[in-house]
């Protein structure tokens, strides 16, 4: 019985294969106008992440470290009372290192050990941001690396700039045909491209001594994502 169900599907599937490809050639011989099209649709951040660290100096680690984690704990925790969960606070980055000092013709001399504890939040209102910033400074972190805002559903968005892609490549595909003197027959073939998300957004390093004293303004603005599009158009030659 197997080996006759093998058989079977062999006859069945041998036509479709030798159609398809009588299919492709078929559409291959037509005419053709092939064009890219692009769309691109602004979007509105609705999320933010925060990279901040925690950097401490003490004369051996053990007191470098010892201070460093009450900090961080104290940042932690004012986090935690801002409504931020522990999925929302993660540890990115643990550095220790020694801070030396160089003297002509002597060994390098240990003067003190510096430990920074870098933690990644992830902010889900962006009316928290500014006041997520100013808890962690008043509470420990010395320093921001990055702010990065970012939309977290941009499905809707996505398919419309597909739609805006589209539209441009027949109104160039229109075009084209117009100049070689015929015009645009049926749609052949559409192809839609990676999704392009807008680009992370760097904040420069912020250091706590030269955050002012008033709440820290954020404005997130808008940001664009774009996607392509491959499309191949019918070709009807002039007479």
């Amino acid at each position: 019985m197997k080996i006759r169900f093998g058989v079977v599907l062999a006859a069945i599937f041998t036509p479709l294969t030798a159609q398809t490809q009588d299919s492709r050639a078929t559409i291959d011989a037509i005419p053709q106008i092939a064009v890219t099209g692009r769309g691109d649709v602004k979007v509105s951040p609705d999320r933010a992440t925060i990279q901040m660290s925690v950097q401490t100096r003490a004369a051996t680690v053990a007191a470098a470290a010892a201070e460093n984690a009450t900090k961080q704990q104290s940042v932690l925790g004012t986090l935690r009372a801002l409504g931020l969960g522990n999925d929302q606070l993660s540890t990115i980055n643990y550095n220790v290192y020694p801070e030396q000092r160089y003297d002509q013709g002597k060994e390098p001399v240990i003067v003190a050990y510096n430990v920074t504890n870098t933690i990644l939040v992830d902010v889900r209102k962006l009316d928290q941001v500014g006041p997520v910033i100013d808890a962690a400074l008043s509470h420990g972190a010395n320093v921001i690396t990055s702010l990065q805002f970012y939309a977290s559903n941009t499905e809707s968005a996505r398919r419309n700039a597909i739609a805006t892609a589209i539209e441009k490549a027949r109104a160039d595909a229109e075009a084209a045909a117009r100049a070689a003197h015929g015009s645009l027959g049926t749609l052949l073939e559409i192809n839609i491209g990676a999704y392009s998300p807008p680009s992370p957004r760097p904040m420069m390093t912020v250091r706590a001594a030269a955050v002012a004293q008033a709440d820290t303004p954020i404005n997130p603005g808008e940001e664009t994502l774009f996607v392509e599009v491959s499309t191949r158009w019918r070709f009807i030659a002039g007479q």
